[in-house]
């Protein structure tokens, strides 16, 4: 019997051992893991707020607070413009708001939006005002429209937001002429629309309106009553400071203009003859003629 006692004791010892040594086993796993996750969540990049269409907006349509969702980005990965509420206090201080507390007016969008794409401060309009000609312009700027054809208008490339140079071609005294006038204008509307993701890729532009200052209204007014006026597209990636271009027909082909010196006239002398002492004297006298 005492053996028996012994022999369970022995199992007994044996199995406590080996579910010690289990559990520390266990232990051990659990802390590295613990260890894992915590670096990991140390490595991890910061997530900040940001507003997101909750579905597809087309251009010019109205939106409220039920259209929008806050999702986490990455820090460092928002787009610039991008709002991090969709409401909040009127006294709430750094926070990117798309409405404030009180504000029922709807906003509109300037461009269309796909599901889940962070909305833009710069591509919305203010509470209350609808997407066109008047939401595009800048402060203190003045919407002016140029009459364009196949030929002048770049085609049908243009879109609202390019950047475009304005030459003028005519008669400068006795020399015809084309000139740089303006240069990088931003564009707001192409003929009646200021989508900039209108479809018809190859339609053929009658008139574009660029924002302008109150001197450049002036200046293209007269320019397009006294010549004609063409467009020149900017590329996306334009560094380089052009400086005043102007050429005429005789500098196009190459042709030099020699300056002829006018004949100098001798000086004119009038004489009449007389005779003295049997002589011919000529004796000179204003001439009259």
């Amino acid at each position: 019997m005492r053996m028996v006692y012994g022999l369970v004791l022995l199992v007994g010892m044996a199995l406590a051992g080996f579910a010690v040594y289990m559990a520390q086993g266990y232990i051990a796993q659990a802390q590295a893991e613990r260890d894992y996750l915590l670096a990991a969540q140390a490595r991890a990049p910061e997530l900040v707020n940001v507003v997101v269409a909750r579905r597809a907006l087309r251009y010019g349509e109205r939106f409220t607070r039920q259209d929008l969702e806050v999702i986490k980005v990455q820090a460092g990965k928002v787009p610039a413009g991008a709002f991090n509420a969709i409401s909040a206090p009127l006294d709430a201080a750094g926070v990117a708001t798309v409405f404030r507390d009180g504000e029922t007016r709807p906003r509109a969008t300037m461009r269309s939006y796909e599901p889940f794409e962070p909305l833009l401060g710069a591509k919305i309009t203010p509470p209350g005002v609808d997407a066109g000609i008047l939401a595009s312009l800048a402060p203190d700027r003045r919407a002016f429209t140029v009459n364009v054809d196949m030929s002048s208008g770049v085609s049908g490339f243009l879109r609202p937001g390019d950047l475009v140079d304005v030459y003028w071609s005519g008669r400068s005294g006795n020399r015809e002429m084309t000139k740089l006038i303006e240069a990088s204008l931003r564009l707001i509307a192409i003929d009646q629309s200021a989508d900039a993701d209108r479809s018809e890729e190859t339609r053929i532009a009658r008139t574009v309106t660029a924002e302008v200052t109150p001197e450049q209204v002036a200046a293209l007014t007269l320019a397009q009553a006294t010549g004609r006026l063409t467009l020149s597209l900017v590329g996306s990636v334009n560094t380089t400071e052009i400086g005043a271009i102007e050429i005429d027909r005789d500098s196009l082909l190459g042709i030099e203009q020699v300056e002829v010196a006018a004949p100098i006239e001798e000086a004119k002398v009038c004489t009449i003859r007389s005779r003295k002492a049997g002589e011919l004297v000529l004796v000179e006298i204003p001439c009259t003629n």
